[in-house]
């Protein structure tokens, strides 16, 4: 239950309920108000306009030959039913006789033209008028009564009319008030999840986001809470990953030291049976052991460097260079390979317009010995090697292109790969790109700096 009570859910529904619970008790207050006023100050019978002009007509009609004092007597009856009423009149000759409770300028001399324009002003006008003559006769003179239309209104009028004002200003104050505390309650959410989002957004020195101070135990608190539950995973599990990263990194540093020990007892050994007086088989046989050393020890710096590169501790010192020249420099020492195993080699480095790259030398040579060891002995079939230089508007580009089946098929000397990415973070880390295009006809792969790379 207290969980219920805690969430933005029940909050919002008490929000709902509490201006609904308000409008409702706006509109019982006015019930109860006009209940409270007719009962106060509506005991008699409402007044019924038609019947106040009937009766008018016909005691009216029963002063044929009144006098002064009757008409007076007549006035003060409906004076008495209708305070408010105002009553005059104007005898046979046109004279303004006699009048009571008259407020407003009355001609004291009638005419048929002043008749007619005081009945066209007060037709259909506030107040409720009534003109008739005494007895039958026109010219017997006329009586008439003024009555304040507010008198023939109900008493739930009369209340709407006074209070009516009050209780819609009080239903758009309720409105108005519920918009706003609705405005704010979502401002506080929106407020907490902006903090949050800006919470997540923050790293700590091992790069993983802070923990976020918890403040309600609503939806967003929890939210809050699994958000912090998932950032001690995060750190736990980076922990044990550091762990785990160390410990391979000292086994195959072990792994290393080790092998190359023996690895040159036997190389030495091998070369010390290579002096012997051996049959043609023999000697093929050591040339192949003395290539297996040869590609065991690629295989096992290989290892290392790309053990280094993982951990951020391969040492990266750029320079800017002529990258045309360190090229054909660096190729010079793989003639004698390739020749050995028949390649054909198409050399077409020309300078760029700009030869200057700002890359480390070690890390370069690195990469070209890695892709051009893969030709040697993957695209063996081939017996093509070409190495050229591209230029274009966007970038500047040495292709290295063979002949060979192409990287879906797997030679016979299968590799675990590590030599590409090798490639792949060295291109990366001094701010190159690379590409490789692959079919069955062979494989070209560009090394790339884009124009203002730098």
């Amino acid at each position: 239950m207290k969980k219920l009570f805690n969430s933005l859910q029940a909050k919002y529904m008490l929000i709902i309920f509490t201006a609904i619970g308000l409008l409702w008790g706006i509109q019982i207050t006015y019930s109860a108000v006009g209940i409270y006023w007719m009962n106060k100050n509506y005991d008699d019978e409402t007044v019924d306009y038609t019947e106040v002009e009937k009766e008018w007509h016909e005691g009216a009609n029963a002063l044929e030959q009144a006098s002064r004092e009757q008409i007076q007597q007549y006035f003060a009856q409906w004076q008495a039913y209708l305070p408010q009423a105002t009553m005059f009149w104007v005898d046979a000759n046109g004279q303004l006789v006699e009048q009571m409770n008259v407020i407003e300028q009355i001609p004291a001399k009638w005419d048929a033209v002043t008749t007619a324009q005081y009945i066209k002003s007060h037709y259909g006008e506030d107040p409720f008028t009534v003109l008739a003559f005494l007895g039958q006769d026109a010219a017997n003179g006329f009586v008439v009564i003024e009555i304040p239309r507010e008198v023939f209104k109900v008493p739930m009028q009369k209340l709407h009319d006074r209070y009516g004002t009050l209780l819609m200003v009080s239903v758009l104050v309720g409105l108005l008030l519920f918009i706003v505390v609705s405005f704010l309650f979502f401002k506080g959410i929106r407020k907490r999840l902006m903090q949050l989002q800006e919470g997540m957004a923050l790293r700590d020195m091992d790069g993983l986001p802070l923990q976020i101070e918890v403040k309600k135990k609503d939806e967003i608190g929890q939210l809050e809470q699994s958000f912090n539950q998932m950032v001690v995973e995060l750190k736990e599990s980076k922990q044990r990953e550091q762990q785990e990263e160390q410990l391979r990194r000292e086994l195959i540093s072990n792994l290393s030291h080790d092998l190359r020990t023996p690895l040159t007892k036997v190389r030495a050994q091998a070369y010390s049976i290579s002096k012997e007086n051996l049959s043609v088989e023999g000697k093929q046989a050591v040339k192949a052991l003395e290539n297996s050393f040869v590609h065991i020890d690629h295989l096992m710096e290989n290892l290392m460097s790309y053990t280094l590169l993982m951990a951020s501790r391969f040492n990266y010192q750029p320079q800017e260079i002529d990258v045309v020249r360190f090229t054909r420099e660096h190729l010079a020492t793989w003639y004698p390979a390739f020749e050995k195993e028949g390649f054909t080699i198409d050399i077409e480095l020309r300078a760029f317009t700009e030869s200057k790259w700002l890359v480390d030398k070690i890390w370069l040579g690195r990469i070209l010995d890695n892709l051009l060891q893969n030709v040697l002995r993957h695209a063996k079939d081939g017996r093509y090697i070409q190495v050229k230089t591209v230029e274009t508007e966007q970038y500047q580009a040495i292709v290295l292109t063979d002949r060979g089946k192409g990287m879906q098929h797997l030679s016979d000397e299968k590799g675990a790969g590590i030599g590409l990415s090798i490639v792949d973070m060295m291109v990366k880390g001094m701010s190159l790109e690379w590409t490789i295009d692959t079919n069955e006809d062979g494989t070209m792969i560009q090394i790339k700096a884009l124009k203002g790379y730098k």
